[in-house]
């Protein structure tokens, strides 16, 4: 995995994101790190099911 980092425009519902906030803050991390981890662990779920993803 590359260090680069992309970005990406996020449109989301504002109760949500601040619940992604809360439960960042939680973590003792910023809501960028868990949105980030959250979408690692759903990578890893769909690969395990589906195989991995080739990039």
């Amino acid at each position: 995995m590359t260090n680069q980092k992309s970005k990406f425009t996020l449109r989301i519902d504002s109760d949500l994101m601040k619940k992604v906030h809360s439960v960042a803050k939680y973590n003792a991390r910023s809501a960028n790190g868990e949105i980030e981890i959250i979408i690692r662990k759903h990578i890893k779920e769909f690969e395990k099911k589906n195989g991995t993803i080739d990039i």
